[in-house]
């Protein structure tokens, strides 16, 4: 397996849905960012999808790994690479959206994202469907950052 940067077209939409499952929110951020992936025989397995927001800071609006590899640290992996790679890039601080509980938080927060802020009620707005993570209803969004 190998980690690279890729073109957007690349990345399947299946996989980026794992993690956002709004097809409307993955157009509105995919077409003009940095896209990486762990790359296996040329099939895609995880992606991470980021934005400059400015010369020195970018936005993370996408880490998904496929279902049958999560929890083998294929993420955290891709993860610290594109935060290398950001770095070579000009940017300092990375900045990106989540859920106030679950998985995803403690994945972030492994790789040194700290808590910027809160914003209530995002996921009832901004999604058409509920989204739901051990039965518990997402409503809010955490702001996380790492400076780098």
């Amino acid at each position: 397996m190998h980690f690279i940067e890729v073109k957007s077209s690349e990345i399947p939409l299946d996989l980026l849905l794992e993690a956002d499952p709004s097809e409307a929110s993955i157009a509105s951020y995919l077409s003009d960012s940095w896209c990486f992936a762990a790359v296996d025989n040329g099939r895609v397995l995880a992606a991470c999808i980021v934005k400059a927001q400015t010369n020195s800071l970018a936005e993370i609006f996408n880490v998904a790994v496929s279902p049958e590899l999560q929890g083998q640290g294929i993420g955290s992996q891709l993860l610290k690479l594109v935060l290398s790679q950001l770095a070579i890039k000009g940017i300092n601080r990375v900045e990106l959206g989540t859920g106030t509980f679950g998985y995803q938080l403690t994945y972030y927060q492994r790789l040194g994202f700290r808590v910027d802020s809160i914003i209530k009620d995002y996921f009832l707005l901004n999604y058409s469907e509920p989204i739901y993570e051990n039965g518990i209803q997402h409503k809010d969004m955490l702001r996380l950052y790492v400076n780098i």
